[in-house]
């Protein structure tokens, strides 16, 4: 089975495919998020970054205050369309600047409503460390962009249709449900999908998963919630072979992968935001 990066596309061009404080920081529940309503980013939000396309998947915040949305650390990534090791692919580096997109399909670039910085990648984080484990190199695919200063204000972590985030979820099962919200430009809409855990790839460190409209390329980076609405992973390939299932996808254990961020990154009190909204699958 061959296995594809769902930023397949990326490389097309014009439109590609795919200081200490003491003052304490303000809790999730008194931070006024963006009507969910009227909220420009959210998880499932297009995410550019040097010209490539990617989805959000969720809103994480730090003991400063600062807001960041996750997606796949490989959009970041400036390697072939065939090169997932993230212990070797070249990236670009922290610093980077992310535009957060709504409407980008074929035919128009989309509208930029927000833009953002690349605040932590695992690829780069990895290289820096000299990691050489397989599985971690093929399976810690997730990436923190912190949100500018001018756009946290339009900011809500709910979950668009499914609501949610509820929490972390626990290692998954085969034949677990999940939830996902993708936002290729190639399809130009964002869909909500549902679907179920094939098996545990890596260890643990990911899964193989079958939706029912497989992620493609400019999903990456899209995150999955389990039956409770706690999130489960992030997208990150494109699985192609001939069985029951042709076409699945390989989502990296986002627990793993925040819990590997959480000790690797920098970032003071990185957690996950809960959503405004009850989950409701």
């Amino acid at each position: 089975m061959s296995v594809l990066p769902t930023r397949l596309l990326a490389a097309l061009g014009v439109l590609p495919l795919v200081i200490v404080t003491l003052v304490a920081a303000p809790t999730d529940a008194a931070r006024a998020w963006a009507p969910e309503a009227r909220a420009a980013i959210k998880p499932g939000i297009q995410m550019y970054t040097a010209g490539a396309q990617c989805t959000g998947n969720f809103v994480f915040a730090d003991r400063a205050g600062h807001v960041y949305v996750g997606y796949a650390a490989h959009c970041a990534g400036r390697g072939q369309n065939t090169d997932t090791n993230g212990c070797t692919t070249p990236t670009n580096p922290v610093g980077v600047k992310v535009d957060f997109v709504t409407g980008g399909n074929f035919l128009f670039s989309g509208t930029t409503v927000g833009t953002g910085h690349l605040a932590y990648t695992s690829w780069g984080t990895m290289q820096r460390l000299k990691i050489r484990n397989a599985n971690r190199c093929a399976y810690n695919d997730f990436a923190l962009v912190r949100v500018d200063r001018g756009s946290v204000g339009k900011v809500n972590p709910t979950v668009p249709g499914f609501g949610g985030p509820t929490g972390i979820a626990p290692l998954l099962s085969a034949g677990a449900a999940v939830y996902t919200v993708g936002s290729s430009s190639l399809r130009g809409s964002t869909v909500q999908k549902t679907g179920n855990v094939l098996a545990r790839v890596g260890g643990g460190l990911a899964y193989e998963v079958n939706t029912s409209n497989p992620g493609i390329p400019g999903d990456s980076g899209s995150g999955f919630m389990d039956s409770f609405g706690r999130v489960a992973g992030v997208l990150s390939t494109i699985n192609v072979g001939l069985s029951l299932t042709p076409v699945s996808n390989t989502m990296g254990n986002l627990g793993a992968e925040l819990a590997w961020a959480q000790r690797y990154s920098g970032i003071v009190g990185l957690r996950l935001v809960r959503g405004t909204r009850a989950f409701r699958p």
